[in-house]
């Protein structure tokens, strides 16, 4: 598959998310967004405010997490957070997906609190993280069914925060069961271009990253450059 930079750039949710961020390094990433040309960058709530004040008339969107990066927060927390993260000026919603419940087999539950999220986001972008590396396959298929049917518009590996990352085998399973109507983002230990690129060629619609600007300047490096 033949990806220039701009394009790999342009599925990259650009991300900050360890607790100890300070803002100067939120103003960076959101710099570096504008710079490369970002889908989005990702962030905890609280700073999801300075970022859409400084990415305000671009083109760059502002996703937050919800539930991060448990899953453990009642559907109402979630729900609540994504109205003040809208509010505050994000547009896409990576949500952890209640973990617990689904190892428990209370699918409704589970189902339920995606719809609810959904519903709160007003029909932005929501991402269902179902964090792959605690499942087994026929766990993963079954989540990836479930976040299709309440609505989500992506399924997506994993927070960066548990025991694993994206893997080809992982996103070439949530494809296979989601079909090609509706997004899988790979995340979590994406640090160069030729994994990038073979998430995509696997079927990531998008990646999460924190070595946004590494991945890119590989790709200029080795000739996938938009000259």
């Amino acid at each position: 598959m033949k990806i220039s930079s701009s394009q790999i750039a342009g599925i990259i949710d650009h991300t900050l998310l360890k607790p100890d961020a300070i803002s100067e390094e939120v103003t960076h990433l959101c710099e570096e967004a504008l710079e490369f040309g970002f889908a989005t960058v990702c962030i905890n709530p609280v700073h999801v405010r300075q970022c859409a004040d400084q990415l305000a008339g671009s083109e760059i969107d502002v996703c937050t997490v919800v539930g991060f990066p448990l899953g453990a927060s009642s559907t109402t927390e979630k729900a609540a957070a994504v109205s003040q993260s809208l509010e505050d000026g994000a547009v896409e919603f990576d949500m952890v997906m209640n973990i617990g419940a689904f190892k428990d087999g209370d699918f409704s539950t589970v189902g339920s609190d995606i719809k609810a999220v959904v519903g709160a986001a007003e029909s932005n972008t929501v991402k269902v993280i179902v964090e792959t590396c605690l499942l087994k396959d026929d766990e993963k298929k079954e989540a990836a069914m479930i976040v299709r049917d309440a609505g989500a518009h992506f399924v997506k590996t994993s927070t960066g925060f548990s025991s694993g990352g994206a893997t080809l085998l992982d996103v070439t399973l949530l494809r296979g069961t989601v079909g090609d109507k509706m997004g899988v983002k790979a995340s979590g230990g994406i640090k160069s271009f030729r994994h990038a690129l073979s998430l995509v060629e696997a079927g990531a619609s998008r990646l999460g990253a924190s070595a946004g600007v590494s991945i890119v300047t590989e790709a200029q490096l080795s000739g996938n450059s938009d000259d």
